[in-house]
C-alpha cells in the first residue's frame, strides 16, 4: 500500500488563489511515484489539483483539456479551471461517479459500460474536428515511432523476453512499418477501466473518464491497445459492445495495426515493468506476447 503524499505548499497556495480556502486536501494519486493528484474540498465544492510528471505530459493534458474536453458531453470529462506551467500543475473540475474498478458490475452492465465507452471514444477521436495537416503528420510520426521503438524495447528487455519473443516483436514492428496510412484521431492515450467512471443517476448510468496526459494525435486504433490486451481478452462480448458504441468496425489495416501495436506494447511493458517492480504490467505483457505468438504461428 502506498503512503499518502502531502500536497506541496506551493501547489496548495496556487490552488487557493483560484478557488479560495481549501478545507481538506486528500491524496488520490495512482499507486506509482510519478502520479500526483489531490482532491481539494473548498467552499464551492470539490476540485482536483494535478502535477504532470513531465513537460510533455503537461502540454498534452493542457491541450486536450482546452480543445477537446469542452466538446464532450457535460460531466463526462474534466474541465480545466487553471494551469500553472511553472509547477506543471492543473486544476480540474470533478467528473461525477465512481471509478469503475471499485464497482461490482453484472455481465450485462459491463457490456453497457463498454458500449458507452465506445460511443465516448468515437466522439473524443473527432473532438477537435478535422485534424490539421500538422496533427496528421504527428499521427503518422507516432505510428512510425512505435514501429522503430520495437528494437529499443528488446535491447532494454534482453533475456527477459525469449528468443521467440524477440522474433515476434521484430516481425510485428516490421509489419507495422509496412502498413499504409491509418485513420487518425485525437486519442485519449490511456483508455482503460482504471480511468473510467460511472455516475449512477436515477435515469441511467453516465460514463466518464479522466487522465488525459497522454492525449495526442495518433492512429485512432492505438487507443484500443489497452482494451485488446486487457478487458477484452476472453470476453468478445465486451469487444462487440464497444464497437456497437463506436459506430464502425476496424479496417483490415487497423486490425493488423492493433496486433502489431499490442505486441510492441507487450515488449515495452516487460522491459519497463520488471526493473520497476510492476508485476501487473509485466504479467499483462507476457500474456499478450504469448497469445500473439500462438496466433502468428
Amino acid at each position: 500500500m502506498s503512503v499518502a503524499k502531502p500536497i506541496p505548499s506551493a501547489l496548495l497556495g496556487w490552488a487557493q488563489s483560484v478557488v479560495g480556502p481549501v478545507h481538506l486536501a486528500r491524496d488520490v494519486s495512482h499507486d506509482r511515484d510519478n502520479s500526483l493528484v489531490w482532491m481539494l474540498s473548498c467552499a464551492t465544492g470539490v476540485v482536483f489539483a494535478k502535477v504532470a510528471p513531465t513537460p510533455k505530459a503537461f502540454a498534452r493534458d493542457t491541450r486536450a483539456l482546452r480543445e477537446v474536453a469542452p466538446g464532450m458531453e457535460p460531466g463526462t470529462a474534466p474541465l480545466l479551471l487553471a494551469a500553472d506551467p511553472l509547477q506543471q500543475a492543473l486544476l480540474l473540475s470533478p467528473v461525477p461517479g465512481r471509478m469503475v474498478k471499485s464497482l461490482s458490475l453484472t455481465r450485462a452492465e459491463q457490456r453497457t459500460l463498454h458500449r458507452q465507452a465506445g460511443r465516448w471514444l468515437r466522439r473524443f477521436h473527432g473532438g477537435i474536428g478535422e485534424l490539421s495537416p500538422l496533427d496528421r503528420a504527428d499521427a503518422a510520426a507516432e505510428v512510425a515511432r512505435a514501429a522503430t521503438g520495437g528494437e529499443k524495447h528488446l535491447v532494454r528487455a534482453g533475456d527477459l523476453i525469449t528468443p521467440e519473443g524477440h522474433r515476434t516483436v521484430r516481425r510485428h514492428a516490421a509489419a507495422l512499418g509496412r502498413l499504409g496510412p491509418l485513420p487518425a484521431g485525437y486519442i485519449h492515450g490511456d483508455f482503460q477501466e482504471r480511468n473510467w467512471l460511472l455516475d449512477a443517476g436515477p435515469a441511467a448510468r453516465v460514463f466518464g473518464t479522466v487522465d488525459l496526459e497522454r492525449a495526442r494525435p495518433h492512429a485512432a486504433v492505438a487507443d484500443l491497445v489497452p482494451l485488446a490486451c486487457g478487458s477484452w481478452v476472453g470476453h468478445p462480448d465486451l469487444q462487440d459492445a464497444f464497437f456497437e458504441g463506436y459506430g464502425r468496425p476496424l479496417t483490415a489495416e487497423e486490425q493488423g495495426a492493433l496486433r502489431c501495436l499490442s505486441v510492441l506494447d507487450a515488449a515495452s511493458a516487460i522491459a519497463w515493468g520488471v526493473p520497476n517492480g510492476d508485476d501487473l504490467i509485466v504479467a499483462r505483457g507476457r500474456a499478450t506476447l504469448a497469445r500473439l505468438e500462438v496466433q502468428a504461428a
